[in-house]
């Protein structure tokens, strides 16, 4: 029997033994060595041969991964590994670190108890380690750590024991800062989820060079720090590999710290999950119940040229098996599974068997389900949607070359749709372009580039263009909206919303699929007070409608289109017809006619519509313009070079310091001007920079581009190049 083979029967036999089974997925900040880490596991496991450098990038299947040289998809693996004389099994998720695709991040931690934090010894925690810190703990997901690149210490900075123990303290407490923040809000976290060197929850080592220690590990191999200075200085990293090799060291701390899914779900399932928790499928769900009913939590969707679509996720109840009839959550009627199975790398093992609770699970034939989707046997609560954290800032259109291959380009662009919600498409139907807004530039050079490779349909596509928002500034009047027919009026004011509030909505903490009673508490400890809170009638985005109204005649069953009307001047600012966010709406009164005939869509949308644009105005709406944080390590003889490229672009120089040889320099700058930055950046300081971005959300553009910006958004979409004499303050 092959080596393949006989690891997926030994994954089969433990998929029914859950006290048996750990769900982890790897995060960390780019290029800080994560898929080489997990090829080590992977050879551990016996999955790969071992070769002297474990730096096959076995998990980055698709080409452009392995010619960027960094992860752009999450990827899926189940192996086995005897702990304690007790095989375990492993099923393990490889995430990307680069911030364009933080959405994948977001997704794999839904399925996942588990989330092993790997940070660079040199570099320490940066940016992105605190996004995916985050990412993980909102979910519930306890955190490890693993301090990857020690032997740079040694060989490159040439540090002795004490400073090397200094520079490793200094990054665990780096981490632990970010997770005790994160912890002491939440309450359901009885024990305390800090990792310790002492309790076995920090490994260091070298993924590169395939070794690694942790405390347990030491006290059981004999070797101390020393010894590994030694042996690394002497350049006998295979010794060192043989006495302590990684993979043991790193799926041990797996096996003994990561939660079973017996002992994640009962905790879990209340953070993700608002339905009864007195019905059978919240029991089946807490209980890891085999024979409950089927839930199924779709975390992400792939294309196989032979099968189709596949969808993984995690099975948190039942069993999954082929020829099943399932409901997706949101859509009509149900689907039919076609087959089962587990992920071994780039490569899918179809099963004969169905798969349990507790499990990572690859399924085809699931058509309707997107990354995010609920599959059950029972028509049930759908799980929370997942709240990704940043939103895309930049759009770019998508032209097919040859006419005839538009049909395949709507199409393909539907699935990317699918396959990433942090990816926006819109077709804007006055110019017939296609639109997808994505989290940076990158982010749509790879969608782009996979359209044109794995599709064959070659396109066209404009400039990058950046995603603008609207905001009040401040309180308006109360301002009337008339319907043509002049019988319906409608009285509104808006207020700029606090920015706790705003947070709180964008986190999906507060939403109009929660039971009234939480959204209400959430909200008023956001900062909103009891009054208002109780009259929320409509979230849309990070927009809030208050309905201050006192018994109006025929208003509830017009409020559905009052709604509507607010969608409509919400999704259009009035300045540019970008999307309006962190407005508090008012409605104060209504005069409705009495026929329904004379109070239509006709009449209440386009009289809504024009009193919420009429009070936004009043209010002094401002353009609001797309931020990245910036981080730049560069030598000390280019900083002032490096410097130059962040003021040289609107941005802010915040901090700069020493760390190591190199300075960091920490500062702000609009998207916009960041496009391009990284052939400036290279040229400035002669390719020897290394820098990260991460969107860092909106902020008002300043007065003296605001008329030139709007006049040129107004331009490029069509719209008449006069403002409303209104918009006098600008």
């Amino acid at each position: 029997m092959g080596r393949r083979k006989k690891i997926v029967q030994e994954c089969e036999e433990l998929m029914d033994q859950p006290e048996q089974i750990r769900n982890i997925a790897i995060a960390a900040h780019v290029d800080h060595g994560k898929t080489t880490l997990t090829d080590n596991l992977l050879a551990g496991a016996g999955m790969i041969a071992d070769a002297d450098e474990a730096t096959q990038l076995v998990m980055d299947t698709e080409e452009d991964e392995q010619e960027r040289g960094i992860t752009i998809d999450a990827a899926n693996v189940s192996m086995t590994h005897e702990y304690e004389e007790e095989n375990h099994l492993i099923n393990l998720i490889d995430t990307p670190g680069h911030v364009d695709f933080g959405g994948d991040v977001t997704r794999a931690m839904r399925a996942v108890d588990g989330a092993l934090v790997v940070v660079d010894a040199v570099e320490g925690a940066m940016p992105q380690t605190e996004t995916v810190v985050r990412q993980a703990l909102r979910e519930g997901v306890k955190p490890a750590l693993f301090i990857n690149k020690v032997d740079r210490l040694i060989s490159e900075l040439q540090e002795g024991p004490e400073e090397m123990q200094q520079r490793l303290q200094a990054v665990i407490s780096d981490v632990n800062e970010l997770i005790r923040g994160m912890t002491e809000e939440m309450d359901d976290i009885e024990e305390d989820w800090t990792v310790s060197v002492e309790e076995g929850t920090v490994g260091f080592g070298s993924a590169l060079y395939k070794w690694g220690v942790s405390l347990p590990s030491m006290q059981r191999t004999g070797m101390s720090f020393g010894d590994i200075i030694e042996l690394e200085q002497n350049h006998e990293r295979q010794e060192l590999h043989e006495r302590t090799p990684l993979s043991d060291v790193v799926l041990d701390m797996v096996a003994e710290h990561f939660p079973n899914p017996l002992k994640a779900q009962p905790f879990r399932v209340p953070r993700i999950w608002r339905g009864d928790d007195e019905s059978d499928v919240a029991e089946s769900m807490r209980t890891v119940d085999r024979d409950g009913d089927i839930v199924f939590m779709a975390t992400d969707i792939g294309m196989d040229p032979h099968a189709g679509e596949i969808v993984t996720g995690r099975v948190f109840s039942g069993t999954l098996e082929k020829g099943q009839e399932l409901y997706v959550s949101g859509t009509a009627g149900k689907n039919r599974v076609q087959s089962v199975g587990i992920y071994m790398g780039g490569e899918r093992e179809e099963l004969d068997r169905g798969v349990p609770a507790g499990n990572v699970a690859a399924v085809t034939g699931l058509k309707d389900a997107i990354a995010g989707s609920t599959v059950s046997d029972k028509e049930m609560t759908p799980f929370e949607s997942i709240e990704h954290i940043s939103e895309p800032v930049i759009t770019k259109s998508v032209e097919a070359k040859s006419m005839d291959d538009l049909p395949k380009l709507i199409k393909t662009l539907q699935q990317v749709a699918k396959e990433d919600p942090t990816i926006r498409v819109e077709i804007n139907e006055d110019t017939g372009e296609h639109l997808i807004s994505g989290q940076g530039e990158l982010h749509l050079e790879v969608i782009t580039q996979r359209i044109q490779k794995n599709q064959g349909i070659p396109v066209q596509t404009g400039e990058p263009i950046v995603v603008y928002r609207e905001q009040p500034q401040e309180g308006s009047r109360e301002v009337e909206g008339v319907s043509p027919n002049r019988h319906n009026k409608f009285y509104i004011t808006v207020e700029p919303m606090a920015d706790d509030v705003v947070e709180t909505i964008q986190r999906g903490e507060a939403s109009m699929d929660m039971p009234e009673l939480e959204r209400r508490e959430a909200l008023q400890e956001a900062g909103m007070d009891k009054d208002t809170s109780q009259n929320v009638e409509h979230i849309h985005g990070t927009n809030v409608l208050i309905d201050d109204t006192k018994g109006i005649q025929h208003l509830n069953e017009t409020m559905e289109l009052v709604v509507e009307g607010l969608e409509d001047a919400l999704d259009d600012g009035p300045l540019a017809a970008e999307p309006v966010q962190g407005a508090l709406l008012r409605l104060h009164d209504a005069r409705l006619h009495e026929d329904t005939i004379h109070r239509g869509p006709a009449q209440v949308i386009p009289a809504v519509r024009d009193a919420v644009h009429r009070a936004l105005i009043d209010g002094e709406i401002r353009l609001l313009e797309p931020i990245q944080d910036v981080r730049i390590d560069v030598p000390s003889e280019h900083m002032g070079n490096a410097s130059g490229e962040i003021q040289g672009r609107r941005g802010r120089v915040d901090d700069m310091y020493q760390e190591g040889d190199l300075m960091v320099i920490e500062g702000i700058a609009p998207v916009e001007e960041m496009i391009g930055f990284s052939s400036d950046i290279r040229s400035a300081t002669e390719g020897r920079a290394s820098w990260n971005t991460e969107n860092a959300g909106f902020r008002v553009l300043v007065d003296n581009l605001q008329r030139e910006k709007i006049m040129e958004i107004r331009e490029r979409k069509g719209m008449k190049l006069e403002l409303p004499q209104s918009i006098d303050y600008i």
